[in-house]
């Protein structure tokens, strides 16, 4: 079976980009090479801040990432991802101006939380951009699963650890973060989404040990097989 070659619109951030892409490796049944998919990467940091675009009238990214789309396309991706929660806010601008089609970690996310905890309400973790656009909070009410919101102060504490992730900094607040998550939980949050691509990267650096949904790891998973690769047994 030939394997359609895979985009990677990726820059939002560096670090989240290249995750993507380790567990995209990882997570395919290769017994050499030859096995693994042809990938094609774009890492544009250069992108303008999706969350200040949605939020404060900041820089729109949509020019930005239709140029890496249609570069990506240019050079033979017959498949586009996108490692940026937030950004999907932009993507049915974005998909008008890309002859290529995307796969939808937002969506794709949903669907995985109703077939694995059915009706169980989801904690969800993210910038304030992806919580204020309701990205989430709307695709996870169409597979009837509730959604619990981070309070203001711990949306100032996730977009604080997320921004300390992209800048490299280790000025990690663990207890801080384990605080947040026992008060989601006192308000029914059953397990958590890491709505933002660099909450996964956060929470292997804490040693975090919860109910986690990978979105990351989800839009790997999906790729590996709507591009005709095989997943590994360890892949989830």
């Amino acid at each position: 079976m030939t394997k359609k070659p895979l985009g990677i619109l990726g820059g939002m951030g560096p670090l989240a980009t290249a995750d993507l892409f380790t567990k995209i490796v990882t997570m395919t049944q290769a017994d050499c090479d030859n096995d693994h998919l042809r990938i094609y990467i774009d890492d544009n940091a250069q992108i303008p801040d999706r969350t200040a675009a949605i939020l404060s009238g900041g820089a729109d990214p949509t020019p930005a990432m239709a140029e890496s789309a249609q570069k990506l396309a240019s050079i033979g991706a017959e498949l586009l991802i996108m490692p940026c929660n937030t950004a999907h806010y932009f993507l049915p601008r974005l998909q008008k101006q890309c002859p290529v089609p995307f796969l939808n970690m937002i969506a794709i996310t949903a669907e995985h939380c109703r077939q694995t905890f059915g009706q169980a309400p989801a904690g969800l973790l993210a910038t304030r951009g992806t919580i204020q656009s309701g990205l989430y909070t709307q695709a996870l009410a169409d597979q009837g699963t509730p959604c619990v919101e981070p309070d203001e102060s711990e949306r100032d504490l996730l977009m604080e650890q997320i921004y300390a992730v992209k800048s490299g900094r280790t000025n990690l607040n663990r207890a801080a973060v384990l605080q947040m998550l026992a008060h989601m939980k006192a308000r029914g949050a059953q397990y958590f989404i890491l709505g933002c691509t660099e909450l996964p990267i956060l929470a292997q650096m804490l040693g975090l040990e919860e109910a986690f949904v990978d979105p990351t790891a989800l839009l790997a998973r999906r790729a590996i097989e709507a591009c005709g690769g095989r997943l590994a047994p360890t892949g989830k």
